[in-house]
């Protein structure tokens, strides 16, 4: 039955930035489709790892700052200890910083920068030797945006790092591909989060978002489930190197 292809039980999903917003949401999903979830973040998850325990799968939670690629081999070495393998890992942690371009800051640039792509590569990179070592392949899901499509504006270095993450996709799908590994991307539109607090408050910005939007309404976080849970099972096998869009249809208007 096709449906037994979009089943993960018994695996073991490593995401980062999972304690509000998409990464809860993407982590729940994950786990109502049968995996134990490591939750990698600066803060507790105590909401995730609630209801994920709830669900009846484990959640393991570790604490790091993922600005620093110093700290991956630690992260690597306790997701080990504690769940003895990985089968899928999640990119999802990231910021965002405002600032006219004329004006944007070096420490501004490489705060979004170190997190948003250079810690991401490092990340898979470390999972994907893992996922050889185990000899049975495994499936990394980046987070992208519609900025890895477009320009934007006020979001220099949002903007560099998620084309880089939509760059870095493709070309770890061109070399991994070989060992059964899948990578693929996400790119969410304009979600309903705390990230977008500022935007939604405004309401002309708001107005001007809506109207662009086919589906006439801002993503939620369940809109990332689906397409989560799809790019991790056997269903995308045959899926290498390509950014799902998740954006109700702006990228088409």
């Amino acid at each position: 039955m096709v449906l037994n292809a979009f089943q993960l039980t018994g695996k073991v999903a490593l995401i980062t930035g999972c304690n509000t917003g998409l990464g809860q949401a993407m982590a729940l999903a994950l786990a109502q489709a049968g995996c134990d979830i490591i939750g990698v973040n600066r803060s507790e998850p105590a909401e995730t790892a609630a209801r994920i325990t709830r669900l009846g799968r484990r959640f393991y939670g570790l604490n790091a700052d993922l600005s620093d690629t110093r700290v991956i081999p630690d992260i690597l070495s306790q997701a080990l200890a504690h769940a003895g393998r990985i089968d899928i890992l999640v990119n999802n942690a990231g910021i965002i910083l405002r600032q006219d371009a004329v004006d944007f800051t070096e420490q501004e640039w490489d705060a979004v920068m170190d997190l948003n792509s250079k810690s991401l590569f490092f990340l898979s990179q470390a999972v994907a030797r893992q996922f050889i070592r185990q000899g049975d392949g495994g499936k990394i899901i980046n987070v992208a945006s519609l900025l890895s499509f477009q320009g934007g504006i006020r979001v220099a270095s949002y903007t560099a790092s998620k084309s880089a993450v939509m760059g870095i996709t493709r070309l770890l799908a061109n070399e991994w591909a070989q060992h059964g590994i899948n990578v693929n991307a996400i790119a969410p539109g304009y979600m309903a989060t705390n990230n977008t607090d500022s935007l939604r408050a405004s309401a002309v910005r708001n107005q001007e978002i809506l109207a662009r939007i086919p589906a006439g309404r801002w993503g939620e976080p369940a809109d990332v489930m689906g397409p989560v849970v799809f790019l991790a099972s056997a269903a995308a096998d045959y899926i290498n190197g390509y950014t799902l869009a998740v954006d109700g249809g702006w990228l088409a208007r």
